[in-house]
């Protein structure tokens, strides 16, 4: 069999003893100029065909993760063979950076190459294997939370429609029972913290860096920002979008009712009696999904309906599956894959739109020649999921979406609170893991849910959580990115921000906005960062002059749908 010929079907059952020899033969061959382009297409041929199996056997876990086989599995490719993969891939990028070769399409990549050469070291392989098996330990214990309801154990996620019910004590109730299985496995999770606080430390010393934090930003790429850009956007999410955030508490307390708002009075809806209950199950909510991907522009119409001919979903809750929810991308085939926890609410809506926007940056990108190409920077990514949500919202009632026309302006009325909400929460995840890979308590426990607990109070207004201090420190353990993806967060909010002017060009010239985008999905990771957000009609906000021009747009909308929504007697 030649290089070319493998396909991941061929890496399913895989040892790094079979993969070894493809990255040798590659290392051992001459390179020159003319040699280069052909040996780049084997080598992401290899890399395509590895990532598919390593996403398949992912993707098989995380569907059941009771399932020991398929821990193995999965375990297998993220503890034993892609550590030595990447080492292998950075010996190979050495040699074809010095060859000299360039390529404008390849510039962002090179960038990438030159910045993992720069990092590699040996002694760090073993430490990331051994951080996978710890990865691998969180999922397996948030994957088997269930909460007891009424006599019967309930994944976590369907809990979700409880705790939009009218009745106050209900949802309380129901809030409980989703962070007591946190709170019960707080123990366990602290002690996976601890041990891969302290690899990463150790893997950024080694690699000369003073902490994680310092490493990250050079792993990850991010040269069109630094850490101080990251305060700048704490500060300044501090000072425009909290106080916007306190007035639409105070707004969403005076609907209800109520003389204070409790945590379990976030999720309720405040601007009508009965809860959205958008669709009936899976199918319904895939097929509906179709029709408001093509009312944005048709070629996503015809995308998202392939996938469901592809079966490339998986949708709905149910025990033992892995929580949150990914899109995942099968290099090989060029195809992504949606993986959520649907549990018939609205929420489950805005998850899906999001997931789309990744796939649909999967789609439009895989015409480049090689994986390197194609695979986009976080914060790209996350521009293309988030700007989805906001382009669709308008289409998700009449004539075919999911809602009739005063549902629909109760769920764009929800989800622009929840733009909001999430960029707070997001500045107090970036900067708690700041403080915990700069901080020297970062590696005590009992520091760590005090400095959470101070960054929410900074964060987070409106809502009182008097005598409810362990549960508020829970919520970081739910937070899987601060365990399974460190700093992977500050991302969102730079692309919630640019999702917020793609929705301010779309409501000038929707046509023209949708074609933007497709161009920016369409360039993959070809372009350096600032430039991809202008193809997409964007640009990097980090200043508060400029974000405060966007809450502004935003609070401007909320006022004028809450408008048109009549008044309620105080529940």
């Amino acid at each position: 069999m030649t290089l070319l010929e493998l396909t991941p079907d061929d890496l399913a059952l895989a040892t790094w003893a079979d993969l070894e020899p493809w990255y040798l033969a590659l290392n051992a061959e001459p390179l020159d100029h003319d040699a280069v382009t052909d040996w780049l297409t084997r080598w992401s041929h290899l890399e395509s065909c590895l990532t598919e199996a390593a996403s398949l056997a992912l993707i098989a876990y995380t569907c059941d993760t009771g399932d020991s086989e398929k821990e193995k599995a999965q375990l297998r490719f993220t503890s034993q063979i892609m550590p030595l993969a990447e080492e292998q891939g950075v010996r190979l990028a050495q040699r074809l950076v010095e060859t000299g070769w360039t390529s404008p399409d390849m510039a962002v990549p090179l960038i990438r190459f030159r910045t993992a050469i720069r990092l590699f070291r040996e002694a760090n392989v073993p430490i990331f294997a051994e951080l996978e098996e710890h990865s691998s330990a969180y999922q397996r214990i948030t994957g088997s939370m269930t909460a007891e309801w009424e006599g019967t154990r309930r994944p976590l996620p369907m809990l979700a429609p409880l705790l939009q019910d009218p009745d106050q004590g209900v949802r309380e109730r129901a809030w409980r029972a989703f962070i007591a299985p946190y709170q019960a496995q707080q123990e366990a999770m602290s002690g996976v913290f601890d041990t891969m606080h302290a690899l990463r430390q150790k893997a950024a010393r080694q690699a000369g860096f003073a902490n994680f934090r310092d490493y990250t930003f050079e792993a990850k790429g991010r040269v069109d920002y630094t850490p101080a850009d990251c305060v700048k956007f704490h500060d300044a999410v501090a000072a425009t979008v909290v106080p916007a955030v306190g007035r639409m508490m105070e707004l969403r307390r005076k609907r209800l009712g109520y003389e204070r708002l409790r945590p379990w009075d976030l999720a309720v809806d405040p601007w009508g009696e009965v809860p959205l209950r958008p669709y009936e199950g899976e199918t319904a909510l895939a097929a509906t999904a179709v029709g408001v991907f093509a009312r944005v522009d048709p070629e996503l119409g015809r995308w998202f309906q392939t996938m469901i001919d592809e079966r490339l979903l998986d949708l709905g809750s149910r025990e033992g599956k892995a929580p949150g929810g990914y899109c995942d991308t099968l290099h090989h085939r060029g195809r992504p894959f949606i993986f959520m926890n649907a549990a018939g609410v609205m929420e489950d809506v805005t998850t899906l739109l999001h997931e789309a926007g990744h796939s649909f940056h999967a789609l439009a990108s895989h015409d480049w020649p090689l994986i390197w190409q194609r695979h986009p920077s976080s914060e790209s990514a996350e521009l293309a999921s988030m700007s989805m949500e906001l382009m669709a919202a308008p289409h998700l009632g009449p004539p075919a979406g999911f809602l009739t026309e005063p549902d629909l302006v109760r769920a764009r009325l929800a989800h622009l609170e929840d733009v909001l909400l999430s960029l707070t929460h997001i500045a107090s995840v970036d900067a708690f893991q700041t403080w915990i890979y700069t901080a020297p308590e970062g590696a005590n426990r009992e520091a760590r849910d005090a400095a959470w607990l101070r960054l929410r109070e900074r964060f987070e207004i409106g809502v009182d959580w008097s005598g409810l201090g362990p549960e508020r420190v829970a919520r970081w353990y739910r937070q899987l990115h601060i365990f399974l993806y460190p700093f992977y967060y500050i991302e969102y909010g730079i692309a919630q921000l640019g999702a917020l002017q793609v929705w301010r060009n779309t409501r000038q010239d929707p046509v023209g906005a949708a074609r933007a985008y497709r161009s920016f999905l369409a360039l993959g990771a070809t372009r350096p960062l600032p430039e991809l957000y202008r193809e997409a009609g964007a640009a990097l906000i980090f200043d508060q002059a400029r974000m405060a021009d966007l809450v502004a747009m935003v609070e401007q909308e909320f006022e004028d749908l809450a408008r048109l929504v009549p008044e309620v007697a105080p529940r």
